[in-house]
């Protein structure tokens, strides 16, 4: 079965097809919709072309597909059982690994997706606090829910009336949007770095970081690290710990089990209490084998320096592409930590530049993204790097002879 046909299947049985952020009518023409397997850190989508994959599944695959320590931890719980009337033991385990590995941990609740867990450390902080307002950047992706969605189909206008916003890395913003509601702020949430979809990254001040602990700390409100995206790809202490700064609260999800869905907040003994306090719930929230994975996923980072693996390539790749746009005569932003990478065009300001060389990346057997950050995983050897920028390569001669 083809993508072409699973596409036209898709119509009458799915709306649109496809939705939300997997849905490749949203990106260049020639991207796949449906996939068939991945392996490492490649993809084979559905009309047998192989892929090397810097989107990892959109984050979640840190270490690579079907790697063996978290496939066999997975399997081997799988055997036991996997939802059951109660959590099994692993999920103790993978609390107390949380706890022994960020600093600002002391206790840990999972559940299934970045939303669910941004929107729990919400609920922890309105609880602790009695507050309402949530002080939150402009433009920033927090998840899918009424909320945060950046869609307002469906929600109402009340479902984001407590949102205050301030623009990111302003702590001249940040002072602004907590006096218009002074004494009622109940959480700041914050993203480690400005990754917000269509525009170029913005790393975090070191200032800003500082301040905006500092004003949580003053307002009695809780600092909400979102590391949905970030979090196990920069630090796994958590992302802004080379800062020094410690949230109260942080999010977790994406690279957390490598591909295995589960997500988890964690938090100080401060809020343990009104964390309890919660009913938060899931009927899969519990499930054994993501919780397996997660653990697997964390100690192999760990006693492999995943990171360090991930910003070599990262580095690798980002050096590669400089030098190969300017000898084409392209100037290129290239932003965000190494380990989560984006390019842009220098005045695309309609990303057709960028649609038509992703494109271009992918007849070559590349899969990069036109308008959202990229993902590097621990799997992503200096061979592979280097056979995807002869990829790349290919693809910035033939925007060159479309552009001139």
């Amino acid at each position: 079965m083809t993508d072409a046909e699973l596409r036209q299947r898709a119509l009458k049985v799915v709306p649109g097809g496809m939705y939300g952020h997997l849905n490749a009518a949203l990106f260049a023409p020639g991207f796949p919709q449906f996939f068939e397997r991945g392996q490492g850190c490649r993809q084979w989508d559905v009309d047998g072309r192989e892929y090397i994959d810097f989107m990892c599944s959109w984050g979640p695959v840190v270490l690579g597909h079907h790697h063996p320590r978290v496939e066999e931890a997975a399997a081997r719980q799988a055997r036991l059982g996997d939802c059951l009337n109660g959590p099994g033991a692993i999920m103790v385990e993978l609390a107390e690994l949380l706890v022994d590995t960020v600093p600002s941990a002391d206790w840990a609740m999972f559940s299934k997706n970045g939303t669910d867990a941004t929107t729990q450390a919400l609920m922890v902080a309105r609880a602790a606090t009695g507050r309402t307002k949530v002080l939150m950047a402009h433009g920033a992706y927090h998840g899918a829910d009424p909320w945060c969605t950046p869609s307002p189909a469906g929600t109402t206008p009340n479902e984001r009336a407590d949102l205050v916003e301030f623009t990111y890395n302003s702590l001249e913003s940040l002072e602004a949007a907590a006096a218009t509601v002074e004494g009622d702020v109940a959480a700041i949430i914050v993203t480690p770095f400005k990754h917000d979809s269509f525009e170029d990254q913005e790393l975090v001040e070191p200032e800003f970081a500082r301040g905006a602990r500092a004003l949580a700390d003053r307002l009695g409100a809780a600092l909400v690290i979102d590391d949905v995206r970030a979090g196990f790809r920069i630090d796994l202490r958590g992302s802004w710990e080379p800062y020094g700064v410690r949230p109260d609260l942080t999010a977790w999800s994406k690279a957390m089990a490598n591909g295995y869905p589960i997500a988890a907040v964690t938090g100080t003994d401060a809020l343990r209490g009104a964390a309890q306090q919660l009913y938060s719930t899931g009927s899969f929230w519990f499930s054994a084998v993501a919780m397996a994975a997660a653990k697997a996923t964390i100690e192999t980072l760990r006693d492999t320096d995943g990171i360090a693996a991930m910003e070599r390539a990262g580095t690798q790749l980002r050096e590669g592409l400089y030098a190969q746009a300017k000898s084409y005569g392209f100037t290129i932003n290239q932003t965000g930590p190494v380990t989560i990478p984006w390019l842009s065009f220098d005045g695309d300001a309609d990303l057709s530049v960028a649609m038509y060389w992703t494109d271009a990346c992918l007849r070559h057997g590349v899969y990069l993204h036109p308008w959202h950050n990229w993902f590097m995983s621990a799997a992503h050897t200096e061979e592979d790097v280097a056979k995807a920028l002869e990829g790349t390569d290919q693809a910035f001669a033939e925007t060159k002879a479309h552009f001139g």
